[in-house]
């Protein structure tokens, strides 16, 4: 996300950094913030700090990165071998929990979500207006009271309802549209819907608990707030 010509990444999972590619030079990135630390949202910088460090017009300074403890040994214990750096050259690790905390025009305020590992859900503020992220979460009504009266709510709906699911991992459609609903948002984007489930669905079961601006999280797809 962007104000004020900052850019601002929220989770960097695997794909993502050739996408954004599209939109910025990955060098114009000026923070990135990690809900947690489970593969599909963190290891793609991994394949960023390649592109940091062996760029032909030279390295640029270490890109802050906000996450949850340990979030520099993750990134390193992905190599095949230990960076001797440890990425410290390439990244300004910044470790965050439950609170506020101010990263260029944004204030970002961070409560922990329902999933087996520290999580974090993400509410970002800039100019009066909102935009929530769940990150990864089960049914959670401290997400709810971070969500509230956001423009936009970006929030994962992995699962359908009709499956035996695990608690306190994912949402399904209809809880998603359910959070959103209580939490009074403006537009409400489903997002981490796997490759094995259903879309339309998903979609179907948040409009029945949603009764607001409803769409489905797409590549390439930008949102004005």
């Amino acid at each position: 996300m962007e104000s004020d010509g900052f850019r601002l990444v929220l989770d960097a999972g695997n794909g993502s950094m050739g996408e954004l590619q599209r939109h910025c030079d990955l060098r114009d990135i000026d923070a990135v913030l990690l809900s947690h630390l489970h593969g599909d949202h963190c290891l793609d910088l991994v394949a960023n700090s390649y592109a940091r460090r062996y760029h032909p017009e030279g390295m640029p300074p270490k890109l802050p990165v906000y996450g949850p403890i340990n979030t520099q040994e993750r990134l390193c214990g992905a190599f095949e071998k230990w960076p001797d750096d440890s990425l410290a050259d390439i990244y300004d690790f910044r470790t965050i929990g439950a609170g506020c905390l101010h990263v260029g025009p944004f204030r970002i305020d961070l409560t922990r979500v329902a999933h087996p590992v520290e999580a974090y859900g993400v509410r970002v503020t800039a100019e009066d207006r909102v935009l929530t992220y769940s990150g990864d979460t089960g049914a959670c009504d401290r997400l709810v009271r971070l969500a509230r009266d956001s423009d936009l709510f970006l929030c994962e709906a992995s699962f359908l309802d009709d499956e035996d699911n695990p608690p306190d991992l994912h949402l399904t459609g209809r809880e998603a549209g359910e959070h959103a609903q209580k939490a009074g948002v403006g537009r409400l984007v489903l997002t981490h819907l796997v490759p094995w489930g259903n879309a339309a669905r998903s979609e179907e079961e948040a409009a029945g608990a949603f009764d607001g601006n409803l769409t489905i999280a797409a590549p390439g797809a930008t949102y004005e707030i």
